[in-house]
């Protein structure tokens, strides 16, 4: 969502730098062929492993936070009319109860997919999620 459709989604605002963007989609890549590589070879599963507790937990997780994610995103991406410039806080759905609704949504998201696969790597990915979008809420709070 936040690297194929969430950019097609904004109306405006300030371009991205190349050389960010470079960075971003190599990143996007090499997790994506990690998280893959992982599952695929690595990853052992029982047969019952879709009816355990922990992949259900961490499913609903991840669907959850997904959904606060976008619905957040949507929040985001309305605050000003077309043409206005300014700060404004957001209201509504998570932002009522934190001030950085959008990164606690993609935090829960990759925790409950961590949950859900039970991998070193995807609790990795989970714990880099934290600290990086933990430190840009921080930033967006204060």
């Amino acid at each position: 969502y936040r690297a194929l459709i969430f950019p097609f989604l904004i109306r405006e605002g300030k371009p991205t730098p190349f050389f960010t963007f470079v960075l971003a989609l190599l990143f996007c890549v090499y997790n994506g062929y990690l998280q893959g590589r992982s599952l695929s070879n690595y990853a052992k599963y029982p047969s019952g492993w879709l009816k355990d507790p922990r992949f259900i937990t961490g499913f609903m997780g991840w669907l959850i936070g997904m959904a606060v994610n976008i619905h957040s995103d949507h929040i985001l991406r309305n605050l000003r009319k077309p043409g206005e410039t300014g700060y404004k806080i957001p209201r509504g759905g998570m932002f009522e109860y934190v001030s950085g609704a959008n990164f606690f949504g993609e935090i829960l998201e990759w925790f409950g997919f961590a949950l859900a696969c039970c991998t070193i790597e995807s609790l990795a990915f989970a714990l880099c999620t934290l600290f990086i979008l933990g430190s840009r809420a921080k930033q967006h709070h204060q």
